[in-house]
């Protein structure tokens, strides 16, 4: 199974299959959301530890080699890799949106200079990348990204990060919108649970995005992985 016939939802389960993908170089870029410290940080209840254990070893044995490798080869190819992180502005928080105040495990107070706010050091800009800070789960919304990646004739948006069903789906949903053509690299992805992951996959693959893996992208743009 490829991509063109994986993921498939209910309302594409007898969808033709479509067509090769042709993106070229210089429209394309990597986009890298909210890979965080915060995500990355193991709990200190054993309880909690042991719940979240797979979504760790997915992130240390997949994710990010995966995405640190699909950089690198972004970067080989001069091709641009940018980056959103969520952050709050305010100490207090009081910038965020409603869904990153609402109670519970998403209520994410992090100021822009504070330790959990920070990209993980293994897929971390490299000098000169674009770095936007959000304040809500898309990196569209209430950022400039949207004209930045217009301003560089930008077309194609390859989509990585966590978490797959909050706002790596947000993203996809608003890029969508924007009549950008996104491609959604699976492995690349994580979600709390591989339940979670993959079906979020199955909701957004064919009318928001292509689901694809790390190597049938790297294949499509001739990039060394």
């Amino acid at each position: 199974m490829n991509w063109k016939t994986a993921y498939r939802s209910f309302y594409y389960a007898d969808a033709p299959e479509p067509d090769d993908l042709d993106l070229q170089p210089q429209e394309t870029a990597l986009l890298c959301i909210d890979v965080q410290n915060y995500g990355l940080a193991l709990h200190d209840d054993p309880v909690e530890r042991a719940r979240w254990d797979a979504f760790h070893r997915r992130m240390r044995e997949t994710v990010l080699p995966s995405l640190r490798a699909l950089q690198d080869a972004f970067r080989r190819k001069n091709m641009d890799v940018l980056h959103a992180r969520i952050a709050c502005l305010l100490e207090d928080g009081r910038d965020r949106s409603l869904s990153q105040k609402m109670p519970g495990w998403n209520n994410l107070l992090m100021p822009l200079d504070s330790e959990g706010s920070q990209i993980a050091p293994d897929v971390a800009p490299a000098a000169g990348e674009i770095v936007v800070t959000k304040t809500t789960d898309s990196a569209l919304t209430g950022t400039n990204l949207r004209l930045v990646l217009h301003n560089m004739g930008v077309r194609n948006v390859v989509v990585t990060g966590i978490y797959t069903d909050q706002c790596v789906s947000s993203t996809v949903r608003s890029l969508a919108d924007e009549s950008f053509n996104v491609l959604l690299v699976e492995d690349c992805c994580a979600a709390g649970t591989e339940a979670l992951h993959r079906h979020e996959l199955e909701v957004i693959n064919m009318i928001y995005c292509h689901v694809l893996s790390s190597r049938e992208i790297g294949e499509t743009l001739g990039l060394a992985l």
